[in-house]
């Protein structure tokens, strides 16, 4: 599969972007997706077959991509990619042009690294904003993922508030350019 986005941070290295591809891709992300850590991922019962249909489904949506994530050329994360005002928000916020959905997910492991999952954000969000047609990401996580909140925070999203999904409490959040570039600008000179 063809890399879409690559970026290299300065402390833990080379990440990049590839598209899913749902039969090839569906005994890893099955691991991933119905691992305890993946809760809000809602999708802890379903089997291979179903993971396989789910990203199919995706993949064959024209407002909706997945994109499986590399560090260092490894499989380490997934990352989605939707157009709000046709997927997972439609009626439920003020949509703006330019709005792009976003969901993340790292994958599980045994030796987690420091920093990881902000690298992993960081490039997301990276990617989604190399594209001159983003305006704002828009996420909307459960309410009670109060890890990503913090994460999101991070990089610069702004609470918008509470919203009712069909399938949770979801909390709207939405980040600017200008607000990642100065989240991230703040981050790495706190590095320094």
């Amino acid at each position: 599969m063809t890399t879409v986005f690559t970026r290299v941070d300065e402390r833990l290295g080379a990440f990049a972007l590839r598209t899913v591809d749902p039969d090839a891709d569906a005994a890893l992300l099955h691991t991933w997706v119905t691992h305890p850590k993946a809760s809000f991922w809602l999708m802890q019962d379903a089997d291979e077959a179903q993971v396989a249909e789910e990203y199919r489904r995706i993949a064959d949506h024209p407002h909706h991509d997945a994109y499986l994530g590399l560090w260092r050329g490894t499989p380490a994360f997934l990352a989605e990619r939707y157009d709000p005002a046709h997927v997972e928000l439609v009626g439920l916020y003020d949509h703006q042009p330019g709005d792009v959905g976003m969901h993340f997910l790292c994958a599980p492991t045994g030796a987690p690294v420091h920093g990881f999952t902000r690298a992993v954000l960081g490039t997301v969000m990276a990617w989604l904003f190399a594209d001159p047609a983003t305006v704002r990401v828009v996420v909307e996580p459960d309410v009670r993922n109060t890890a990503v909140h913090a994460l999101n925070a991070a990089v610069g999203f702004e609470v918008v508030g509470p919203i009712a999904k069909p399938e949770k409490d979801a909390l709207l959040s939405v980040c600017t350019r200008a607000q990642f570039h100065a989240a991230v600008t703040d981050f790495e000179g706190a590095q320094a």
